[in-house]
């Protein structure tokens, strides 16, 4: 479609307007107006101002109908900005453009120019926008005035690409609107959005007066750009300032930047206040408090401001709920939907993702599918947001088949869905399956992101693809210009780990241009167990225990070693160290799920009321995996004494969960267990065998992925 610049009627108005206007549209009556053959110009405005309220095609068309039918031909150019408005607000693009192509250029002033500039930024069209500036500038007939920059600006923001802004910026200097209040607003709106806060900042320096709107743009910006320690200086200020007073919009802005620095002391001075300003009662103002309190781990005043609320729309109901999921209080954020369903609010895009995420923490399945049903009968299907959220649902409740069912679903889906279905084939130890998808992705076009090649370099390390994996590492920043991070260089030396190559780990990490994290040599510490390499486990260690004084991991990690090594008193020392420092190990435990109840199991577990059942088919299990050729791996007992170490590996919780789902559940339905620990080597060989002896489908999801045992395989291939 031609933009403009030519006086040819264009092929989107297929009828003639006379003809069209005597047949149909005479007489109307808008809002109690009605038209009569006598039209005034200030009549005419009277209408098209009563007609833009409407915001209804139909009302511009008739009223532009009835001008050419009376032969108000002397008159349009005095309404011609008006009635451009009109089709514009009343989403009449093609009309409007029609209009201004064929008025005459004498008609055309800025007012008319700039309002269809405004339109195009307000329907986030930019290149459009600066492609009609670029138009009125070369007729060299109109010049842009300070509204027309405060409507073009936002357009150079939206672009992302600062040169346009830079460039508007000159023309605003060389034509003398820089100290405009409204242009230098927009000035600062475009530079923070653009990313470049220095320049940002000097456009803001440079503005001889500021209103709120100036300042409460800045800070803002400082928020977006995640400066928050600046946004709330400059917060401050405008408390300091007389002539201006904060509004919801500055609160809002301070409280979001409290939010992420989890500074409470002075997130409730600001609650403090926006009480003796009154505004207290804005949900906006509300709904930043409260989002304030959950991130800085006062959640208990969020829920109390929560209760106080006597109108709770979505919005306020999603936060609370990001609330409960952000403090892992995830069967609480799914009863909090379920609530807000019932107390009749329309769940949006962030209500599913929420619930989704918490189903997905829980590995509720039944819970996921019930939420499903919802975002079907919503008619959200086809959100990407929404879609990629269910693959990462259905994942991690163990279904990958309904996680491919969604993706496939999905008509062009963006680089987070591709990404969700690869990070769900690596966490179920399909590595194969992740290269593939990666090569479908690049052949779609879809670029990757940091987790994407995340996803893919772990998926190399679980399958032994070193040299796949190092090709993919190298390509990161000359391919895809992502600078790797720690978790890239995690998963490298993870790779070179599993591969033996224990020096070349240690090497890769000294050579690092990032300061190694725990992630990075807790890799080379697992592969130092898995090797038993205690030289060089015993000096990754003591880096772990000064980077991380109170995560019990790796004194386990260390003791494990010891104890692979044959060292016992060395490894009890390392546990009566972990008692000394006050680090505890926490407690392993599984659960399942039977017949909508959870049954959750520790280790040496006698509290179930089926105790004496799952122990007596214990005892069936290890008569059967012991004719099949089960050894006990005895270095994965806590016990001391020799003789008890075969018994207690059989008391681990997810052994007791799955004698528990051989007792309940059908002989065809697959057994899901889920663990907070990472599964032991013994744990992993017993569900090997009981897959084949049982003829079961058993899925065990630990801390760090998925393992599907069928006719006596794991998915992992024992390279986990």
């Amino acid at each position: 479609m031609p933009l403009l610049g030519h006086k040819t009627i264009v092929s989107y108005w297929p009828f003639d307007m006379k003809v069209l206007c005597t047949r149909v549209f005479y007489p109307i009556n808008i809002s109690g107006i009605r038209f009569n053959t006598t039209l005034s110009p200030s009549n005419l405005n009277t209408i098209i101002n009563r007609a833009a309220q409407t915001r209804d095609g139909r009302h511009a068309t008739q009223i532009h109908a009835q001008i050419v039918v009376n032969n108000c031909a002397s008159v349009l150019p005095f309404i011609l900005n008006n009635l451009i408005s009109l089709y514009c607000k009343c989403g009449g693009i093609n009309q409007a453009l029609l209009l201004f192509s064929t008025a005459d250029d004498n008609a055309k002033t800025v007012v008319t120019w700039t309002s269809l500039i405004s339109h195009f930024s307000h329907t986030h069209k930019p290149y459009k926008a600066l492609e009609l500036f670029r138009l009125m500038k070369s007729t060299g007939e109109v010049s842009p005035n300070q509204f027309t920059f405060s409507a073009v600006l936002p357009a150079c923001s939206e672009t992302l690409i600062i040169a346009h802004g830079e460039q508007m910026h000159s023309l605003v200097c060389e034509m003398g609107y820089e100290n405009d209040i409204f242009v230098g607003s927009a000035m600062v709106d475009m530079y923070s959005k653009c990313g470049d806060m220095g320049k940002a900042m000097r456009a803001f320096d440079e503005m001889p007066e500021r209103n709120l709107v100036s300042w409460n743009t800045m800070i803002v910006g400082f928020t977006q750009n995640r400066l928050y320690d600046q946004a709330v200086r400059l917060f401050l200020n405008v408390l300091e300032e007389k002539l201006v007073s904060p509004d919801q919009v500055s609160f809002s802005s301070a409280l979001r930047a409290c939010a992420n620095l989890h500074n409470l002391h002075f997130g409730k001075q600001i609650h403090g206040i926006v009480i003796k300003d009154g505004l207290v009662d804005l949900s906006y103002v509300k709904n930043s408090l409260m989002d304030m309190y959950s991130k800085c781990r006062s959640f208990e005043d969020a829920v109390k401001l929560f209760r106080t609320m006597e109108h709770r729309d979505v919005v306020t109901w999603n936060v609370v709920a990001m609330g409960w999921a952000q403090n892992d209080l995830f069967e609480e954020a799914c009863s909090h939907f379920w609530a807000m369903r019932r107390e009749g609010i329309c769940p949006d895009e962030a209500s599913f993702s929420t619930v989704l995420h918490a189903s997905a923490n829980l590995a509720a399945l039944d819970q996921g599918a019930l939420v499903h049903d919802q975002i079907i009968k919503s008619g959200f299907i086809g959100n990407l947001c929404i879609e990629s959220s269910l693959i990462t649902m259905y994942a991690k409740c163990g279904s990958l088949v309904d996680a491919f069912r969604v993706f496939n679903e999905i008509d062009g889906p963006n680089v987070v869905c591709w990404t969700a279905i690869i990070a769900a084939c690596q966490q179920h130890g399909h590595g194969d399956h992740v290269i593939e998808l990666f090569g479908q992705m690049l052949a779609d076009g879809v670029q990757p992101d940091y987790i994407t090649l995340v996803c893919v370099l772990s998926a190399c390390s679980h399958t032994g693809r070193l040299n796949e994996g190092l090709g993919y590492f190298n390509s990161m920043r000359n391919v895809y210009g992502i600078e790797p991070g720690s978790e890239h260089y995690a998963c490298i030396v993870d790779m070179l780990g599993r591969a033996g190559r224990l020096d070349e780990a240690k090497a890769f990490i000294e050579a690092m241009p990032i300061s190694p994290d725990s992630s990075v040599w807790g890799a080379l510490l697992g592969a130092c167990r898995n090797y038993k390499n205690l030289e060089l486990g015993k000096e990754v260690a003591e880096k772990l225990f000064e980077m991380e004084p109170d995560n019990p991991g790796n004194y386990v990690l260390l003791s494990n070693l010891y104890t692979c090594c044959g060292m016992l008193k060395e490894a009890n020392e390392v546990r009566r160290l972990m008692g000394v420092n006050r680090v505890r190990k926490e407690p392993g435990c599984s659960w399942i799920d039977t017949k909508n109840k959870t049954h959750v199991f520790t280790v040496h577990d006698k509290s179930h009321p089926q105790m004496d059942k799952i122990y007596k088919k214990l005892a069936e299990l290890t008569e059967l995996v012991k004719k099949k050729g089960y050894v006990a791996e005895t270095q994965f007992a806590v016990n001391d004494a020799e003789e008890f170490k075969e018994q207690s590996l059989w008391y681990h919780s997810e052994k007791l969960a799955l004698a528990f789902g051989l007792l309940t559940l059908p002989a065809n339905a697959p057994i899901r267990i889920k663990k907070n620990l990472r599964t032991c080597g013994d744990c992993h060989a017993v569900m090997k065998f009981a897959s084949e002896i049982f003829n079961r489908e058993i899925i065990v999801r630990d801390i760090n992925r998925f393992h599907r045992f069928a006719d006596g395989f794991c998915s992992c291939r024992d390279y986990w």
